[in-house]
């Protein structure tokens, strides 16, 4: 188990990796500053997860295809949102299954979202709002993962801070190192 001291040094090369398969809009780029020092690579299931450096000199996740425990999965919108649970659902699925297989904690983020926006059907998709709550809800208590909605403008710093805080804890529980 870490000390004090190993755990600071080892926050203080905190940073964010974005999946490769994150694209890399106008919007991402206002996210990936937000982010601060980003790297890229592929990620076997969500779209960010944290790394650090432990007092060993090495880095936490440096396999080719990391299985992080924990993920931020970003949605840009409730439309998208709606097509992960209809045309998109099979693999939708297999990305939370293999995120369940891995036990890792998976945080779901929808960007420009509210409760009160899929209850009064604010989206284009003519997915039934009934259903994609139910959908939804379901998925988060068979998955096991956390809901978000932010607005677009705060999504890097909401999951920079969200893996930072988880990092922090791991560590400090002797979760890593």
């Amino acid at each position: 188990m870490m000390d004090v001291f190993e755990i600071k040094d080892a926050l203080a090369t905190f940073r964010v990796i974005a999946d490769t398969r994150e694209q890399n809009t106008p919007r991402a780029k206002e996210r990936f500053e937000a982010l601060g020092d980003v790297e890229r690579a592929t990620l076997a299931y969500g779209d960010y997860c944290g790394n650090v450096t432990l007092p060993n000199g090495e880095l936490l996740e440096i396999s080719d295809t990391i299985k992080p425990q924990t993920v931020i999965e970003r949605k840009m919108s409730l439309d998208e949102l709606a097509m992960c649970f209809t045309r998109g659902r099979d693999r939708f699925r297999r990305e939370f299954e293999r995120a369940k297989d891995a036990k890792a904690s998976v945080w779901l983020l929808v960007e420009g979202a509210s409760w009160e926006a899929i209850e009064n059907h604010r989206y284009r998709s003519k997915f039934n709002e009934k259903a994609l709550k139910a959908s939804l809800l379901a998925w988060s208590i068979r998955y096991g993962f956390k809901i978000i909605f932010c607005k677009p403008q705060s999504s890097g710093a909401l999951i920079k801070e969200i893996l930072y805080r988880d990092m922090k804890e791991k560590l400090e529980n002797g979760v890593y190192g």
